[in-house]
């Protein structure tokens, strides 16, 4: 068998099993394959052959990445910043960790800068980290 036959076996069956997949990065090397099945076909020696399909490789890697990248969804700024909580007391005061209550429900929060700590004091969310409230004395925090 010739070896521009093996690279584009090797080149269709990478992309076939991209199907299973659905990452494209067994779509760019199975694509990079094919390349080197090009140069092989073209008759370049095996070290061409490899050099080429690799850099297509990598650049067809480094796209991917990047792609992926562009496409991740930005975080929505959550409705909660701004809003005022009130202090219940602490939990761990070293750890900065705190329970206030915010819609009526009483919230794990941490506390950032300075804090009086006395019941009832107003403090506001300057940021949410899941279920944990971030709170500070002034909303600029």
């Amino acid at each position: 068998m010739p070896i521009y036959m093996i690279w584009a076996v090797a080149g269709l069956a990478l992309m076939i099993s991209e199907v299973l997949t659905g990452t494209f990065y067994l779509l760019v090397l199975g694509i990079a394959a094919l390349v080197g099945a090009g140069a092989a076909f073209s008759g370049f020696d095996f070290w061409t052959q490899a050099v080429v399909a690799s850099v297509v490789a990598v650049a067809g890697v480094l796209w991917v990445q990047q792609r992926r990248r562009l496409m991740v969804p930005k975080a929505m700024p959550s409705p909660d910043v701004g809003q005022p909580v009130n202090w219940e007391g602490w939990v761990n005061e070293p750890d900065r960790s705190a329970r206030v209550r915010y819609r009526g429900a009483s919230w794990e929060a941490r506390v950032r800068g300075e804090c009086a700590g006395q019941a009832g004091e107003v403090l506001y969310i300057i940021a949410v980290d899941g279920n944990t409230l971030e709170v500070a004395k002034t909303r600029s925090a």
